[in-house]
Order: structure tokens, then sequence, then C-alpha cells
């Protein structure tokens, strides 16, 4: 009875090591795909009055006053600056 209940654990466990291991499924696209590439563009200024957000350089009217939107020292982010007409 001894060597049953000690010859068991150790069955199982030969049994257990000598499988291999199931094949891992394919992932996703990667992220540097077209898509994600796309959905990040550089920096823009949203206007609550418009609704969007505007690309570096464009302008708009913003409350009655004329503004242009710039990019940051860093390049990282943009914001409106007064626009000299």
């Amino acid at each position: 009875m001894r060597i049953l209940i000690t010859a068991l654990p150790a069955l199982l466990l030969a049994a257990c090591a000598s499988q291999a291991p199931a094949p891992a499924e394919k992932a996703a696209a990667p992220a540097t795909s077209a898509a994600a590439t796309a959905a990040k563009p550089g920096p823009q200024c949203y206007s609550g009055d418009h609704s969007r957000f505007f690309n570096v350089g464009e302008k708009t009217s913003i409350a009655g006053v004329n503004v242009v939107c710039k990019a940051a020292g860093d390049g990282k982010a943009a914001q409106w600056m007064g626009d000299k007409h």
C-alpha cells in the first residue's frame, strides 16, 4: 500500500513532464501596424468652439480672436497663439 501511495505521484509527475508544451497562438497584428501609426498624429490644438482638433499651422477664430495652432518648444504638444494679420 505504501508503494502505491509513493508511486502514484511519481507517475503523475513523469506523465506531465513528458508532454510537449501547448503551442502558443499567433499574436494579433503588431502594435507598429499602419492603423496604429495613423491613430497617433502629431501635435494638435483642440477648439471647443469648433468641437474638433486642428493641426499645427491651421488658423481659425476662437471667441472672435484670430488664432493659429503652433507647436510648443519641445515639439510634443501644441497651443493656440494669437494670429497677426
